[in-house]
């Protein structure tokens, strides 16, 4: 076997963004009328990635958890997004160039000119630094310069800490840093203004009169939320469940500029798993308890320092890192998918968010970062939302978000309840005589034992918003009385994973892509059959009539099979056919030759190695399908199927 040198050449992200272009993955929406920022398109190779993430996301989760999956509507009431808090709090941090009115997000505005400046530091000590490619040059838009100019080691000290701190400052902090390290707009070099919160929300009206405001949803949660009722009765009124959903999210980012990486459309996968709040213990932890992995936790991040662990998720769990067994739970699973569809583990950690920057929902939050040229970039949280939702919509609403559990045995309690006689208290009082039955009912144990035996000795005076009432016996009694439940009622906690699609696709992109040792043009995508656009290339070295029936044989099975093809009939030679379908991703090829014709055989090639196989055309198509399934691997192919000379005897 051939051995594969993927790290021969550095990445080079203009090359993969040239490739991207041309095989059209994705490109800017309304390209032709110039684009909008943070709005693109997929193409036929992106949108069969996306979707084939998707289905393994689906299998990985809604299959394999047995949840129930739901599809709500993206435009949202303005009731339902002023009751999350969404309405008051989902904003970010903005500042404006105070010549040019431009907008940048400012804590990525800290950040680039902070890592700018650390990087020209590093090349002034004397580390290699990259030169700027002509693709960079020729961007409209600059990014943050890197001078080489040698820091102080207290500077350096200084910004490292700011940057590892940085999630946890707040907009006027964010304003004193800019201050305080005189940071100005890169593109324009001048100062920029105090930040000011910006909500993310696209705003809309539902119906022609503009009366009823309304939202695109930022998240699919508050769907979930809102059926609870329904979902808990679907399951038959029992707890633990999840519900799932895959659907489109808006938010109006403030600058995209980043790609897919941040974007003001996208397709998002969140789970809301509905928990006992007295029990978040999970029955399938046991199957990932020993799953290892990196973490960053909130007080590293605190001290100033981004020094990473490794632990088992038990461990985790077991220290108090992560909260409970169900947060760490869907923490391993989410580690387990990403690996599945491809992400290099090597360059992936959750981080646990700080107290500042925590979701106003989240009692603890850990993201899935996925290392890329960029940095590191949150692709999935994962959240404990305690109650909040469920409780806040029950409020406003009036109706029940509860779960009503029988319980095995009754519980039977003791204690003091005041009696009032209904009548004598309404002449008494009067319209004052329903607060105070209210007050006194909401009286703890010890306050009402105070009053009875103040009562005992003739009467007692109660304040009601500073209203002063004397009680006499005639009017109140206080006795001691039994209760017996059968029915515990609570709102369920909630823990929530949320997946961003495109982020994770594009850094599965990033982690993919590679040049062959011997032509740095020649750019692989290392995309794992599991979710590779195409399975298969099917090439026929001839145009001849003959080959067609054989031809559309094996295109038919391999459909039968389940398996993805093309067919690459175009007329360049069959090197440049391989190389613009390893462009794509795509795993596996077959060769229909003159031979094939004459003796039913055709040989099996692959990505990475460039190996290739010869076997009569069924063996072939079974192998391939196994090897697409991930039923076998390569090694295994290699043993069922002999390796290929470059030469096939006609006979």
């Amino acid at each position: 076997m051939v051995t594969i040198n993927k790290t021969a050449h550095p990445f080079d992200k203009s090359r993969l963004e040239a490739l991207l272009n041309r095989r059209f993955f994705y490109a800017p929406a309304f390209e032709i009328y110039g684009g909008v920022a943070g709005l693109y398109d997929y193409g036929p190779p992106g949108s069969s990635l996306q979707a084939n993430i998707i289905a393994e996301w689906r299998k990985h989760f809604i299959i394999q958890e047995n949840m129930l999956e739901l599809d709500t509507t993206c435009i949202t009431p303005a009731p339902v997004f002023e009751t999350s808090g969404h309405v008051a709090r989902f904003a970010d941090w903005m500042v404006k160039d105070t010549k040019t009115g431009d907008v940048l997000r400012a804590d990525h505005l800290v950040k680039n000119v902070l890592e700018a400046r650390l990087a020209g530091d590093r090349e002034a000590r004397g580390a290699a630094a990259q030169p700027p490619k002509e693709e960079d040059k020729k961007k409209r838009k600059k990014v943050a310069k890197s001078a080489a100019v040698k820091l102080d080691d207290a500077v350096v000290k200084e910004y490292e800490v700011t940057l590892a701190m940085l999630d946890n400052y707040s907009g006027p902090e964010l304003g004193e840093l800019c201050r305080l390290y005189s940071i100005k707009n890169p593109d324009t070099d001048n100062e920029v203004g105090e930040p000011q919160q910006f909500n993310l929300m696209f705003t809309s009206s539902i119906g022609p009169t503009g009366q009823h405001p309304g939202y695109l949803r930022p998240e699919t949660a508050q769907g979930h939320f809102l059926n609870f009722s329904r979902l808990l009765d679907f399951n038959n009124g029992r707890v633990p469940f999840a519900s799932a959903q895959i659907g489109r999210s808006f938010r109006n980012e403030i600058s995209p500029r980043a790609g897919l990486l941040r974007v003001r459309e996208f397709t998002m996968a969140e789970i809301e798993h509905y928990v006992d709040p007295l029990n978040k213990k999970h029955d399938r932890f046991y199957e990932v308890r020993d799953v290892t992995l990196t973490l960053l936790d909130r007080k590293v991040q605190s001290s100033g320092s981004t020094e990473v662990t490794r632990m088992t998720i038990s461990e985790a769990v077991d220290k108090g890192i992560v909260a409970n067994e169900t947060l760490g739970y869907f923490i391993a699973r989410i580690y387990l998918f990403l690996l599945k569809i491809g992400i290099d583990p090597q360059r992936l950690r959750f981080r646990q968010h700080m107290e500042n920057e925590m979701a106003h929902y989240a009692t603890d939050c850990w993201d899935a970062e996925i290392q890329n040229s960029t940095g590191w970039t949150e692709c999935v949280g994962c959240a404990d939302r305690a109650a909040y939702d469920l409780t806040v919509h029950s409020e406003r609403t009036g109706h029940p978000l509860v779960v009503r559990e029988a319980l095995k045995e009754p519980i039977v309690t003791e204690k003091d309840v005041a009696e009032f006689n209904k009548k004598t208290v309404g002449k008494t009082f009067g319209k004052d005589s329903a607060a105070l039955q209210k007050f006194v009912g909401e009286l703890t144990e010890e306050e009402l034992q105070k009053i009875k035996g103040e009562l005992a000795q003739g009467s007692s005076v109660v304040s009601v918003d500073g209203k002063g009432f004397n009680l006499t016996p005639d009017l109140v009694t206080i006795d001691r009385k039994t209760f017996k439940q059968s029915i515990r009622e609570y709102t369920p906690n909630v823990i929530e994973p949320s997946f961003g699609m495109g982020r994770i696709l594009y850094t599965l992109l990033e982690h993919s892509y590679w040049s062959r040792e011997q032509d740095l043009e020649r750019g692989v995508l290392s995309l794992p059959p599991l979710v590779a656009p195409t399975k298969v290339l099917i090439v026929p070295l001839s145009a001849k009539d003959e080959f067609n029936p054989l031809i559309q044989e094996v295109s038919s099975k391999f459909r039968k099979a389940g398996v993805f093809s093309r067919v690459d009939d175009s007329n360049t030679s069959i090197g440049k056919r391989y190389a613009r379908n390893d462009e794509l991703g795509t795993p596996f090829g077959v060769t229909l030759d003159f031979a094939s014709v004459a003796n039913r055989t055709m040989t099996l090639r692959e990505r990475d190695s460039t190996d290739q196989l010869i076997g009569p055309i069924d063996n072939v198509i079974a192998t391939v399908t196994e090897l697409v399934e991930g039923t076998i691997d390569w090694s295994e192919a290699c043993r069922r199927l002999p390796a290929y000379d470059g030469v096939q005897a006609i006979e």
